[in-house]
């Protein structure tokens, strides 16, 4: 199995391996990872992102026995060969399920991570300037994920998404678990940025839209950093991630960051040559 998975790796790898010229701004997040090339939410699909030098977002779910895992669905049917809901197995339960045959065969045997692996994971490139999205999904894991990351060394690299971003009560536990813990409060519409702006418990603003460059020189004026997710980026859209760029965006999740990352490269590119 690990020859197969080895030889996956690698040749995912090399398909992506130009990307690493990408500029360093804005930092891409990728959805999931690699979301068409690996495995969602495991190390091997993680691994991967960060040798090129790209941020992901995961998600985190709790076990039945209170155990942190990285698992996108409340289920465990669509991205393993197991049945029933992550809250109601164990963790040894968890483990023992094939989270990689699903995507491919070359993958068997890929497990449900716990969070403290993923962690450790983003503490191997300590060396990347890299964004991780942090998607909290069960309730009252803050404090705990807090530590962990703190433990790592890598909460200057996590940003703290999910429930995070539209209930106040959670941004106010990561505040009290670390001040130094960066969390996000939403604005869907521009409606709503005003009320996200003013959120004192969130250092980034979450545009589910494209926002005019008067909301960015406000969040600049803030202190604060601007992300971007949702449908207006997630797709191939190049025209709205050039204009998330030129507005000053500081990340972006996208299902394509092998498209923004080229785009961005080619940039840089026409850029040296002027």
């Amino acid at each position: 199995m690990m020859t197969k998975l080895c030889a996956a790796m690698s040749a995912l790898c090399l398909l992506a391996a130009p990307l690493m010229l990408v500029a360093d701004e804005p930092l891409i997040v990728a959805h999931r990872g690699l979301l068409f090339h690996a495995p969602e939410n495991t190390l091997a699909n993680f691994r991967a992102c960060l040798e090129l030098r790209l941020g992901f977002e995961f998600d985190v779910e709790k076990t039945k026995d209170g155990q942190l895992v990285c698992i996108h669905d409340d289920t465990v049917e669509r991205t393993t060969n197991g049945t029933g809901k992550v809250s109601q197995l164990t963790l040894e339960e968890i483990r023992r399920l094939d989270a990689g045959s699903w995507f491919d065969s070359k993958f068997a045997g890929e497990k449900v991570p716990t969070i403290e692996e993923v962690l450790r994971l983003v503490a191997e490139y300590q060396q990347h300037d890299v964004l991780v999205a942090v998607d909290l999904k069960a309730e009252n894991v803050e404090q705990e994920v807090v530590q962990l990351a703190e433990e790592n060394e890598v909460l200057h690299k996590l940003l703290f998404i999910g429930r995070t971003i539209s209930e106040p009560h959670v941004r106010d536990r990561i505040r009290a678990a670390s001040k130094n813990a960066h969390s996000a409060a939403v604005a869907n519409n521009a409606d709503e940025f005003s009320k996200a702006l003013a959120a004192s418990n969130a250092d980034f603003v979450y545009f589910r839209y494209l926002p005019p460059k008067e909301q960015m020189e406000a969040v600049r004026s803030a202190g604060k950093r601007a992300f971007i997710a949702g449908t207006t980026v997630s797709g191939n859209v190049p025209e709205n991630w050039q204009y998330a760029v030129d507005t000053g965006i500081d990340g972006i999740l996208t299902d394509y960051p092998f498209e923004l990352a080229a785009m961005l490269r080619h940039q840089s590119e026409q850029q040296e040559k002027q």
